[in-house]
């Protein structure tokens, strides 16, 4: 349904009808002709292009995040939740881009996120793969990787403070988790060293032969510590008592798990927020995430 068709069927000029369903005041129109237009546009359907407001305002309100191939599972998702909800506060909409960026053939010639960011043509592009590889120096993402940061610390400390000194790191089989795995290792390392204790060693989520000393597995997120827990239970271990283990982004699903799972808890939706309100150049102070806690359950 296009701008023409509503105007006929309201009985008005084309222009007419776009100063109506624009609200372009400099315009004097009468009030009944305006319900009229109104009524009509409701009638068919009819909704403005987009494009169409991006030009009259000189910015789009579409606000492109590139989620790259990365599961959109857990702490994602409630980072891409916070961050639609403050973007529709504010008039604007959230794409989210999912797949693969290189290797697809585009007119552009230079991948598909090029071809999509030229079609949309949005306001701002959070491109959370560049992100996670550390590559891009806007970190328009409201403190969400340095945020990975303190949200391993609180993993890592609390195995310390359990009296923890040499402590495994499960790294998870999805080779999309690659990229964001090996940071979460090097924040945990980091850690390790500020406190004075060996750095974790990188294990595997099915790996219950641990190297010599470790009594601890921080895991990369709750699934690879699930994995972890089954496979112990399969060789008759238990946690934490032949292996303490902690998990990282609290699925839900390990308080199902017995013994149920420990795990690290993120306001990723704050976080999220804190991404839309950068995106459209707002104070940040209005948005503070709550800090990461540990879910003390049973396993660790």
């Amino acid at each position: 349904m296009t701008l023409k068709d509503v105007a006929a069927a309201s009985g008005v000029s084309t222009a007419t009808a776009s100063f109506v369903l624009n609200k372009v005041t400099t315009q004097t129109i009468a009030p009944a002709t305006q319900e009229r237009v109104r009524r009509a546009a409701a009638d068919l359907g009819y909704v403005p292009q987009g494009s169409a407001r991006a030009l009259r305002e000189g910015r789009s309100r579409l606000v492109l995040l590139n989620a790259g191939r990365l599961p959109v599972t857990g702490s994602l998702r409630s980072f891409i939740t916070g961050l639609d909800t403050e973007l529709s506060a504010h008039g604007h909409t959230l794409l989210v881009r999912h797949g693969a960026t290189t290797g697809i053939p585009a007119r552009t010639g230079e991948g598909a996120l090029k071809q999509a960011v030229d079609i949309v043509d949005p306001r701002a592009v959070i491109d959370l793969v560049r992100l996670y590889a550390d590559e891009d120096p806007d970190r328009l993402d409201g403190g969400w990787i340095d945020g990975l940061a303190a949200h391993t610390a609180t993993q890592i400390d609390y195995l310390i403070g359990r009296g923890h000194s040499r402590i495994g790191f499960a790294m998870p089989a999805d080779e999309r988790l690659a990229g964001i795995a090996r940071l979460r290792f090097q924040q945990a390392c980091a850690v390790a060293r500020g406190r004075g204790v060996a750095e974790p060693v990188g294990v595997t989520g099915e790996a219950v032969e641990m190297p010599a000393g470790v009594t601890a597995v921080a895991a990369f997120d709750d699934d690879v510590a699930l994995r972890l827990l089954s496979v112990m239970a399969d060789r008759g271990l238990r946690a934490p008592d032949d292996l303490a283990v902690i998990g990282f982004d609290d699925s839900g699903y390990g308080e199902m798990w017995r013994p149920a799972l420990t795990t690290v808890r993120i306001d990723a939706a704050g976080y999220g927020r804190r991404a839309a309100r950068a995106v459209l150049g707002f104070p940040l102070d209005a948005v503070a995430p709550d800090p990461s806690i540990v879910v003390v359950r049973t396993s660790a």
